[in-house]
């Protein structure tokens, strides 16, 4: 899985504000069972990663799509360093996460297994999450 984009515009982006719920990503589309994010927050390329890894432990060789990507970069200036001399350099990409935003899907499977994986896949993440059916 890659873990940044391959061209961009600007690289370094604006802090967002953290409002409203997502209108785009709320469906699902390729399965029947997801993990729908519930509230605000960053996923980083460990994080999905790891949960991937608990799903594909807990339910083998099954279709798992993953729905979101890593396009915003986190900044950062090293320690005591003064104010000034502009932005620091990038330290992480992220993907933003907005309430409503489907993350994992899984095509038809037994659904207790699936709820037993994605809850270990979602004790990996840094936000609250919930099942979703089709």
């Amino acid at each position: 899985m890659k873990y940044k984009p391959n061209q961009l515009k600007y690289v370094k982006f604006h802090k967002n504000k953290f409002k409203g719920i997502s209108f785009k990503r709320n469906l699902l589309i390729y399965g029947n069972i997801g993990l729908k994010s519930l509230n605000y927050g960053f996923l980083n390329y460990k994080q999905i990663e790891s949960a991937r890894k608990s799903l594909i432990r807990n339910l083998g060789k099954t279709k798992i799509l993953i729905r979101i990507f890593f396009n915003r970069s986190i900044t950062k200036k090293p320690l005591e360093v003064r104010m000034g001399k502009g932005k620091g350099s990038i330290y992480d990409w992220v993907s933003f996460i907005k309430p409503g935003i489907i993350i994992f899907e899984i095509i038809n499977y037994n659904l207790l297994l699936v709820k037993k994986s994605f809850y270990t896949a979602s004790q990996k993440l840094s936000i609250k999450t919930e099942l979703c059916y089709e």
